[in-house]
Order: structure tokens, then C-alpha cells, then sequence
């Protein structure tokens, strides 16, 4: 932490900028030994937060004509100097720069060590921390939206709410158990239920939300199910508006599942198009169908489709009797010819979308009903809405929800308020580990471990 790193903050390769970042107490002593500005002007005499042209010298060698920014500590990214020198973007050149970097004193930054001296350094928290990882990965707007809410402290100032709701409770529970003499009830006062109360519907809304932010974030495993030809292939190219799949006439076509990500309304759907369901003595396709049934199980949600030229099958109903009720769309295909299909049997698929994967139509109300499903109902603009994408977080909460709920079963049974004081603990350290107030180095490790080098 005292040391000063530097780093290559944009991409490897060709082009126009490479930013090569340095932050610690030596970056502008390490500046001074290869930038000279054109203005002639000592690195010392640099105004603060400002950008300066000149050149990189090794020695009395011009390296590259580059700008350079300088920001000194505390109001910066890491709370510490940093220095970013932007030169000519080619692979050769920026190492070159990173190079000199290097022998003036700097040592290389490990992976997201910028964003982690944010972190020990107190300009961020933990959940701010993640957020920009999230920002980085996101895939879509709704994703990053969602972790610009956190960036912006949404969850921290929650978590911190939530800890005042709780520390009120501990103070007087602390005075009944410190000073007995005072006299004081054991029984909490009423404001001081209402308190953990508040605190447990917080954090269950929380925890509900999960599921919706992991989708918004990570994308929906969107599994397209049904017998061979009842038109899943010609489903994913319409879809994705490419001959992505090989469709023909010929049952068994699709062998494997074939994957790929489309941008539904801001939000990553991870469709998967499965091999047709049925009993086959052909060794490969009986794979791909044995990955089908697999894939029911497994998928955030479940397109099933039925040809509606051909009446119901013993395969269809195989597939019906497989699928969760909770996490299906029933899909009736072929609408563009006449429809022979009875589904009246099917009673535990509460939606059908007529739709024609071949002519395109319906395909609109499908994607309206997936949306639907997606968001359940909520607000669908993300920023009015705190959602959690983390599991740690969920983790966390259930702790803490977990711990309040036994303190509501200590009161009711009149057991001493001593053990009330420890779940109150037991709850507040659950939320530090959210916000990384209280935090384990091998915890640190993991979440930096999946930035880049440079941030």
C-alpha cells in the first residue's frame, strides 16, 4: 500500500491512445525522470488536475509525444497521485512507455489493485467495488444501470440504514444489560420492534431480488424445447434474425444446443436451442436429446413448442410431464398453416403465444411475455429500484434476516436478553460483510482477482 504500480489501462494492441496508469507517493518523482513538458515548466510546478503535452525521454531519447494527466491525492480514484500518460495506442509503443514506467521505480499493478487501493483506501466500499466489475461486463443498459445504482452507493447507504435501525436496538438492550440498577424494562419498546421489523421486510425484499437482478445481470438461460420439427431452429433465427441454426425437413437436424445472446429490452436472454425430444437408436442424437431433458432442468425458463399443424404425441406429453409449471411459456407454432393441435390436456401452462417462427409472426408477444416473466411485474425502470446481483450479497442478508428473526423468537419465548445481544451482533456483522467493513484477505483476493490489470 505504500509502494507506487503502474499498468497498461487500455486494451493490448493497435490503437489511436494507450493509457498507461501510475499511482502512488513516487508517480510524480517517477514522471519527472522521463516526461518533459513542452511548456518547460519543473513536473512540481504542474497544476493539479490538469493535462500536459510534451514528450517520454529514455535518456536523451525521445520515446513517444504523448499527454499527460496528473491528479494528486486524496481526490482521485485510489486516493493517492496518479499519473496517466496517454501515448500513440500501437502494442510496441505503450510496453515501451510501461517500460520506462517500470525502471523509474514504479512495479507492475496486480489484477484490479487501482480499484482495491479505492477500496482500502475509503473512497469506496465493497459493493462499489463490485459495481465496477459489473460496469465493465455489463451486457446490456439495464445490467449497467443497475450497476451504476450500486456504484452510486444505492446498497451502501441501505446497508448503513439498516445498521442505525439495528445499533438503536443494541443501545438499549446494552443499558438493560450494563446498568440494572437504572431499572429499565427488558422488553424492547415498541419503536425498537418496529425497528426489527423494518429491518426484516428490508432485507427479505432484498433477497427477492436477486433472482430478478442475476437475470437483468448474467442473462436468462432461455431453453427452446419440443419434439423434432415443431420449428425450435427456425424459432432461434427468427430470433436472433440469422441463419444461426441449420434448419430443414429432417427430424433430428439439431444434434447439440447451440447458444447464443440476444439483447431483449435490456436484458441478456441466453437462448439455448435444444435437439427435438424423442426415443432414438441414433447414438449422437440420443446425446443431444439426453442434454435437452438435462437443459429442462437447469433453465432460468423454458420455451415450450408445440406444432400446431400436427396433433399432440406421446413426445410432446413427455416434455409437458418434465417442465416446471413456474417457469414456462407455452409457444404454438405453425400458426401460418391449419391448426390440428388440441392443448386443451396441457392445464399446467397458464400462457400461450400463437406464434409462426417461419412467416415471423407473434414474435413481438413473445418477446413482450419474456419480458414479462423477466422482470415479474416490477418497476421496469432499474434506477427506481434496488436490486441485488451478487450472491455474496443475498448471502449476507439471509444472515442477517436469519439472526433478527431469532431475536423475534427470543422475545416471544422470554429468554434472556442476553442472546438477544448476540444475534443483534450476528446481524450487524452480516451486513459489514456486505459493504466490506468487516472483510477476510482470501475475500478480497477473490474479488479483485476478476478485474483486469489497469483497473
Amino acid at each position: 500500500m505504500f509502494d507506487t504500480i503502474a499498468a497498461i489501462s487500455t486494451p493490448r494492441g493497435e490503437g489511436g491512445i494507450g493509457i498507461v496508469r501510475i499511482s502512488g507517493p513516487d508517480s510524480l518523482c517517477i514522471l519527472s525522470k522521463i516526461f518533459k513538458p513542452k511548456s518547460g515548466k519543473k513536473i512540481e510546478e504542474l497544476r493539479n488536475f490538469s493535462i500536459n503535452y510534451g514528450h517520454m525521454y529514455d535518456k536523451d531519447t525521445v520515446v513517444d509525444e504523448v499527454m499527460v494527466s496528473i491528479m494528486k491525492g486524496p481526490n482521485t480514484y485510489t486516493r493517492e497521485d496518479i499519473v496517466e500518460i496517454n501515448c500513440h495506442g500501437g502494442y510496441l509503443i505503450t510496453e515501451k512507455v510501461l517500460e520506462l514506467v517500470l525502471r523509474s521505480g514504479a512495479r507492475i499493478a496486480e489484477l484490479g489493485e487501482f480499484t482495491r487501493r479505492a477500496f482500502l483506501n475509503g473512497r469506496i466500499d465493497l459493493t462499489q467495488a463490485e459495481a465496477v466489475i459489473d460496469i465493465i461486463h455489463g451486457k446490456t443498459d439495464k445490467s449497467i444501470s443497475l450497476s451504476l445504482n450500486q456504484l452510486r452507493g444505492d446498497l451502501r447507504e441501505q446497508i448503513h440504514h439498516l445498521k442505525k435501525l439495528l445499533l438503536d436496538v443494541a443501545a438499549h438492550v446494552n443499558v438493560v444489560l450494563d446498568y440494572p440498577e437504572e431499572g429499565i424494562d427488558d422488553p424492547l419498546p415498541e419503536n425498537l420492534v418496529d425497528n426489527l421489523h423494518t429491518v426484516v421486510n428490508t432485507t427479505d425484499k432484498l433477497i427477492k431480488s436477486y433472482d430478478q437482478g442475476k437475470m437483468i445481470k448474467e442473462g436468462v438461460k432461455t431453453a427452446i424445447v419440443g419434439k423434432p420439427n415443431v420449428g425450435k431452429s427456425s424459432l432461434l433465427n427468427t430470433v436472433l434474425r440469422e441463419e444461426r441454426a441449420i434448419v430443414t425437413h429432417i427430424a433430428g437436424t439439431t444434434r447439440d444446443m447451440i447458444e447464443e445472446v440476444v439483447n431483449l429490452k435490456g436484458i441478456p436472454l441466453v437462448l439455448v436451442d435444444t435437439a427435438g425430444i424423442r426415443d432414438t437408436d441414433d447414438i449422437v442424437e440420443n446425446i443431444g436429446v439426453e442434454k435437452s431433458r438435462d437443459m429442462i432442468d437447469k433453465a432460468d425458463l423454458v420455451l415450450f413448442v408445440v406444432d400446431g399443424s400436427r396433433e399432440l404425441s406421446q413426445e410432446d406429453m413427455e416434455i409437458y410431464e418434465r417442465i416446471d409449471s413456474h417457469k414456462v411459456i407455452g409457444l404454438l407454432n405453425k400458426i401460418d398453416v391449419e391448426t390440428k393441435v388440441d392443448i386443451t390436456p396441457l392445464t399446467k401452462i397458464n400462457k400461450w403465444i400463437k406464434i409462426s417462427a417461419k412467416e415471423k409472426l407473434g414474435i413481438d408477444d413473445m418477446e413482450d411475455e419474456i419480458y414479462r416473466y423477466v422482470i415479474s411485474g416490477q418497476v421496469e425502470d432499474s434506477s427506481e429500484k434496488l436490486i441485488i446481483t451478487n450472491v455474496r450479497h443475498r448471502s449476507a442478508l439471509e444472515k442477517t434476516k436469519d439472526a433478527v428473526n431469532n431475536i423475534f423468537d427470543t422475545i416471544n419465548m422470554g429468554l434472556p436478553m442476553d442472546l438477544i445481544a448476540v444475534d443483534l451482533k450476528e446481524a450487524m456483522d452480516s451486513l459489514s460483510e456486505v459493504t466490506g467493513e468487516i472483510s477476510n484477505e482470501d475475500l478480497l483476493d477473490h474479488i479483485f482477482s476478476n478485474f483486469c490489470v489497469g483497473k
